[in-house]
């Protein structure tokens, strides 16, 4: 058959190995490990799920050469625990069997190294008087050269075929290439090929380690973002010196003490935001490169690789909303994939609680337990109310397992809350769910019908065996003067009424969808104030996400919190502070963005139309696509 994606898809041989595309599952810590630091069943479903969805190779996450000198996350995989190769194989093992080909990050965090006392660095660091660093000896080089040494021979020994070794994102051999952080004077500071040194050093033992033939991949970032950092002309000199010792040069940029977003592209950047760098780069060397960074398009990934811009394209997060989309695009089935938001929810989570989540996916973090559900015995008859993102989980989730569904929504088109991304540049790929599951319910046999409201009357007509209620929120309207006036839009209904949004807008509601809705009018040239009666705007945005989209809103929107809404006019949002001074935003539109209520009186006249009855989504808690997606899921699970 013709392939859709034909470059993406073309074999490349890296090393003495054949990949059988051009994707490549990059490194993403998995958090929950054993006490000492080895992969516990858990982990190794999370990266053999990325096989079994089609990666070319899978790459086990920032695995520490060194425990005592080298951890830079409290929870992390290190190599001289007394079990780490027990875990290795079945992880090596569990890759293979779907035919990918296993591979695993080596990494140190030098400087930032969590040591309890000074950390190993080029130089030494002092913060507050207090130092936090002294510079590596002709000893702790040599001592880092034989872990890198024996962590390479035993990632080999337990089964890897491909090794990648970090040296990018700030920590410690970026940090020895950084004239930012190498103050050195002896023969690895100052000049570029001394700064290399070490790299080049390491490069060396580890090959020495694993043989001639074994692939050897290299993470650099092509910027550093940093005041005093190395420039392009720099790094591209390091990739010709480390061109012929590596089989495989992956361009990603930034430092992870830098800005978030530079390590890891938010939504508000372009898709392929890091391509040119490893398109320039590619120039000068002879080995394959690797673009990463914001890619989850396969149209574009085979675009990059047909015109040369580079050999192969690496994912993290977008293999974790949808871990199957090298075989759907392989397929031709790109229709179905959902793609990555970069919400950032699955770093967060990772920070919040300690596990590893996504907004879009369910089955991230539950990928071992899973794989023990049993399929119901006996199929249902399920019904499922409201076709927003928790309904459409739903309803798939049951009929992936053999249920019998009949989806039902009340408008004329599926997404719920999720329409309300349509039209808005950097959250495409949100809106974009809304179709990825549509194709998924038809595919999968999902009788969807629009229009449809479920009352107590159609569900006694259906008697369904269960039913699902995901009935949904009505945005909240504070029922001050004015509010009804055509001079005032509900953020949930921006999408159908842009012709209405005048050049001067002030949206009521601080929180996450009055931020990012400010942010986008902003983008279109718009003057936008936000107005919040809290001391802050966006709290209820995560932690990663948070921080960026502050950001954003310092370019161009002006924030005014401890306000409240009291009335609008003709001219715009009359406001008061906490003693009652009042301050009048001129607008030519208000939008109000205050929150949502949960639909009770629709969920609670269905609690008893069917012998099972599950509540799921906004109609229980307003909450985020997360909560939803998690809960439809779930609730299905439980059918």
């Amino acid at each position: 058959m013709q392939r859709k994606f034909p470059s993406l898809f073309s074999p490349l041989k890296v090393g003495g190995v054949t990949l059988k595309n051009r994707i490549i599952s990059a490194p993403m810590t998995y958090p929950l490990l054993t006490s000492d630091g080895c992969l516990t069943p858990e982990a190794i479903a999370f990266y053999e799920l990325r096989a079994k969805g089609g990666a070319a190779v899978v790459t086990v996450s920032e695995v520490i050469v060194d425990s005592g000198t080298g951890k830079y996350y409290d929870v992390q995989v290190v190599l001289d625990a007394p079990n780490a190769k027990d875990s290795l194989a079945q992880a090596a093992r569990a890759i293979k069997r779907h035919g990918a080909i296993p591979s695993i990050e080596l990494s140190h965090g030098g400087k930032y190294a969590l040591t309890g006392g000074p950390a190993l660095g080029p130089s030494d660091d002092y913060e507050n008087g207090k130092m936090t660093a002294r510079a590596m000896t002709a000893a702790d080089i040599e001592k880092l050269l034989d872990a890198y040494g024996r962590a390479a021979r035993l990632c080999k020994e337990a089964g890897f075929e491909m090794l990648l070794i970090h040296a990018g994102h700030g920590w410690l051999l970026q940090q020895f290439l950084s004239p930012a952080a190498n103050h050195r004077t002896d023969g690895y500071g100052g000049s570029l090929p001394n700064r290399a040194r070490l790299a080049l050093e390491v490069i060396d033992r580890v090959r020495a380690a694993v043989g001639p033939g074994f692939p050897l991949e290299l993470r650099i970032s092509a910027q550093e973002y940093l005041d005093g950092g190395y420039s392009m002309a720099d790094i591209t000199e390091f990739a010709k010196l480390v061109d012929g010792r590596i089989d495989l040069l992956q361009v990603s940029t930034g430092a992870h003490h830098g800005s978030f977003d530079k390590t890891h592209p938010s939504m508000f950047m372009a898709r392929g935001v890091n391509v040119h760098f490893a398109a320039e780069i590619k120039k000068h060397v002879k080995i394959p490169v690797a673009a990463i960074g914001a890619l989850n398009e396969p149209g574009m990934m085979d675009d990059i690789i047909k015109s040369g811009d580079a050999d192969v394209v690496e994912m993290a997060r977008a293999l974790l909303a949808d871990p199957f989309l090298p075989r759907k695009a392989w397929a031709g089935r790109d229709d179905e994939i959902v793609r990555c938001c970069r919400c950032f929810t699955c770093m967060a989570e990772r920070l919040a609680t300690g596990l590893r989540i996504c907004a879009l996916n369910p089955v991230i973090g539950s990928e071992y337990e899973l794989s023990f559900a049993a399929a119901p015995t006996t199929p249902k008859r399920v019904l499922v109310a409201g076709g927003g993102p928790g309904g459409m989980q739903a309803a798939l989730t049951a009929a992936e397992r053999g249920h019998r569904v009949v989806l039902c929504e009340k408008s004329g088109a599926l997404g719920g809350a999720l329409k309300s991304e349509q039209g808005i540049p950097f959250k495409a790929d949100l809106y974009g769910f809304i179709a990825a599951k549509a194709r998924q319910l038809e595919k999968a046999g999902v009788e969807v019908r629009l229009n449809t409201e479920v009352t107590p009357a159609l569900a006694e007509e259906l008697s369904p065996d269960a039913l699902i209620v995901a009935v949904g929120a009505a945005p909240i309207v504070p029922p001050i003067p004015g509010i009804e006036g055509d001079n005032v839009i509900v953020a949930g209904d921006l999408y159908k009424n842009r012709e209405k949004v005048g050049k001067r807008v002030a949206v009521l509601g601080g929180g996450l969808v009055g931020c990012e809705t400010a942010v986008h009018l902003a983008r279109e040239g718009r003057d936008v104030t936000v107005v919040e009666m809290l001391p802050d705007v966006c709290l209820d945005a995560n932690g990663r996400h948070r921080p960026l989209l502050v950001a954003e809103l310092n370019k161009s929107v002006a924030c005014r919190t401890g306000l409240r809404g009291v009335r609008v006019t003709k001219d715009g949002l009359v406001c008061a502070d906490g003693d009652g001074n009042e301050v009048t935003l001129e607008a030519d539109t208000v939008v109000v963005a205050v929150g949502q209520r949960p639909l009770r009186p629709v969920a609670d006249a269905l609690r008893d139309c069917a012998p099972e009855v599950f509540e799921v989504g906004d109609c229980v808690k307003p909450a985020q696509v997360t909560q939803a997606v998690f809960r439809g899921h779930f609730a299905a699970l439980d059918i």
